[in-house]
């Protein structure tokens, strides 16, 4: 009889310690369900749709100011597998005078991402005169300037060829563009700036690559010192 009852006791031993383990068996198998579909959802959105992006300079002030947190949309501009190179140009084109995010063409820099305004479309004819832009020999109004023009400013005229785009930014006099390195190819184009998510008045360097620790604790001292925070340009959308 004890036989018997140690066997039982140690076949229900077995059973409950299969039953915990097919548990957490299923239990593990439903994260990693859970997680795959978070991290397909991760890699749809930034790939195809939005991302996030920190402004680190001041060329495009004052229409876009260091430690401004951008959404940018890349819906009908470029797709791709994000922590790759790989990506596919789709079908919208930049117009005249709108902001554009893109690959800028420069491999010693490592193609770093850069926003400009689009100021030059393909096969213009591009000129500036003591810093006024002219389009097809045609003065370009533009009102969203930080600086007048400066008088010191000429450049070309250049025909920019098909496919290619000539780009500016808003702070004309501190600002490195198309004017240094050239023209933007379509293929580099990743988006367009949907709003402002976040931003905060920090030094520059803080917001360069690199730079993690300085912008975490750029992160905590926003939280400590709400002041820290640009709450006007929360939300803006461009």
């Amino acid at each position: 009889m004890k036989a018997d009852a140690e066997a039982q006791s140690h076949a229900l031993a077995r059973e409950d310690a299969n039953e915990k383990r097919s548990f957490w068996k299923s239990r593990a198998m439903r994260e990693a369900i859970s997680w795959f579909w978070v991290i397909l959802a991760f890699l749809f959105i930034e790939g195809g749709i939005v991302q996030a992006r920190v402004i680190p300079s001041g060329s495009m002030e004052k229409t876009v100011l260091i430690g401004d947190h951008l959404i940018v949309s890349r819906v009908g501009y470029d797709v791709g597998v994000p922590f790759t190179p790989w990506h596919q140009t789709l079908w919208r084109e930049p117009k005249r005078q709108q902001i554009i995010v893109f690959r800028a063409p420069l491999p010693e820099m490592g193609y770093p991402d850069f926003i400009k305004r689009t100021i030059g479309l393909p096969g213009d004819l591009l000129e500036v005169r003591r810093g006024i832009v002219y389009i097809n020999n045609e003065a370009l109004v533009e009102p969203y300037r930080m600086d007048p023009p400066s008088p010191g400013d000429n450049f070309g005229p250049v025909k920019i060829p098909a496919g290619d785009y000539f780009m500016m930014g808003d702070n004309r006099n501190n600002s490195y563009d198309s004017r240094f390195w050239g023209f933007v190819p379509r293929a580099n184009i990743v988006g367009t700036p949907l709003l402002i998510y976040m931003s905060i008045d920090a030094p520059e360097e803080v917001w360069e690559p690199g730079h993690i620790e300085q912008r975490f604790a750029t992160y905590l001292n926003a939280l400590i010192h709400p002041h820290e925070v640009r709450w006007k340009r929360l939300f803006h959308t461009f």
